[in-house]
């Protein structure tokens, strides 16, 4: 079925179930922590032969090319169906980016790549002293001949130790004022030169890595955009950032599982806590409302203002909510990090955790409120 645009949305989420209870593989369903590639490619590889891997890419460039409302019903009936999340780097960040500001010849070679699933992405933007004053950024890349010899330092790298590939914010200019000497690399991970350290979080998964670059020699050509103009292109790309961490997918996930979690100790009929429930999916259908506004807005190729910042803001504080709830009528079950006895769905303290850094990575909360204080509400400073 090539045009999918032209079903109904009841149609297509029938359409759209029905393939994926029929291809996704059973033994990673609902999984407790981020899958490393080796673990998801099955479904990575399905959904590349399917033609479904990027549904908010153009046709053109070989995305599904649907509806925001349409995108909005894949995203939930994958979450419907416990779908891992994917190694997405490539197909939420870089390949819109190329797609809005790369080279036809960077276009051409990359996006068929992450397509086919032969380039896995990590992002190196985060350093130690820039996080989210992202524009103090450090690493450095000065132009030796045909190739620029990049040395520094990124962390928060997720899932670096499963890419091929990593897109680089780089200073090319000192003198010049912090965000405009900023520009854009794309870098091949087995270069010579990159380190790659995994780091163990709070709930013992190895998704975050620090990654050290020694004189890392890049091709010339391998810059997007002009040089010292990479951070109107950073900018862009946060943008879709704050779309993916403003999607619906964590919020959504874990009420489904607070509501098994409160059948399971028998809570699920009492008033109080309906009420408390009955708040929180409120919540979060206001919240997919506001979302599928910011995906059309993308899909029709219109420039993101700075008002996405709402997006990360009140999705990751939901989520907090939602899982705080968890932990509260969790009673003993919520002492242990692994999936409660006998449904391995269920693990309230392991997506308690989970949601603590929601509200930093991405720029941290408190930055999108200055954000949205400074640039949507014209507050003063």
């Amino acid at each position: 079925m090539n045009d999918l645009d032209s079903l109904t949305d009841d149609q297509f989420r029938m359409h759209v179930r029905a393939w994926i209870e029929a291809n996704y593989p059973a033994e990673i369903r609902n999984p407790p922590q981020r899958l490393h590639f080796k673990d998801n490619k099955p479904w990575y590889m399905k959904l590349a032969d399917k033609g479904w891997l990027c549904p908010n890419w153009p046709k053109e460039f070989g995305g599904m090319g649907i509806s925001a409302s349409k995108q909005l019903i894949f995203l939930e009936e994958k979450e419907r169906y416990g779908c891992a999340r994917l190694n997405d780097m490539g197909m939420m960040m870089i390949g819109p980016l190329l797609i809005k500001f790369g080279r036809p010849e960077q276009q051409q070679y990359f996006l068929p790549k992450i397509l086919s699933g032969e380039h896995i992405w990590c992002q190196g933007y985060s350093e130690p002293n820039a996080g989210s004053d992202l524009a103090s950024l450090r690493t450095e890349a000065v132009l030796d001949g045909d190739h620029w010899v990049v040395n520094g330092q990124k962390i928060w790298t997720s899932l670096a130790m499963d890419a091929n590939w990593i897109f680089l914010l780089v200073r090319t200019d000192k003198q010049a004022k912090k965000q405009d000497g900023i520009s854009f690399l794309l870098v091949p991970m087995d270069t010579p030169g990159i380190t790659v350290r995994p780091i163990t979080n709070i709930d013992m998964a190895d998704e975050f890595c620090e990654t050290f670059f020694d004189n890392v020699r890049v091709p010339k050509d391998n810059l997007v955009g002009q040089i010292n103009k990479g951070w109107t292109m950073a900018k862009a790309l946060l943008g879709f950032e704050r779309i993916g961490s403003g999607s619906p997918r964590q919020s959504a996930y874990a009420l489904k599982r607070l509501k098994l979690l409160a059948e399971r100790v028998g809570v699920w009929d009492d008033d109080q806590f309906q009420d408390r429930y009955t708040r929180l999916r409120l919540d979060l259908e206001d919240h997919k409302d506001l979302y599928e506004t910011f995906v059309e807005k993308v899909r029709r190729g219109e420039s993101l203002g700075q008002d996405v910042s709402m997006l990360k803001v009140n999705q990751t504080e939901l989520f907090q909510r939602i899982t705080e709830t968890m932990l509260d009528i969790a009673g003993e079950y919520g002492g242990g990090l692994g999936p409660m006895e006998g449904n391995r769905d269920l693990n309230p303290a392991g997506l308690f955790l989970q949601s603590r850094p929601s509200t930093i990575y991405a720029g941290s909360n408190e930055i999108q409120r200055n954000i949205l204080a400074k640039n949507v509400l014209e507050l003063p400073g």
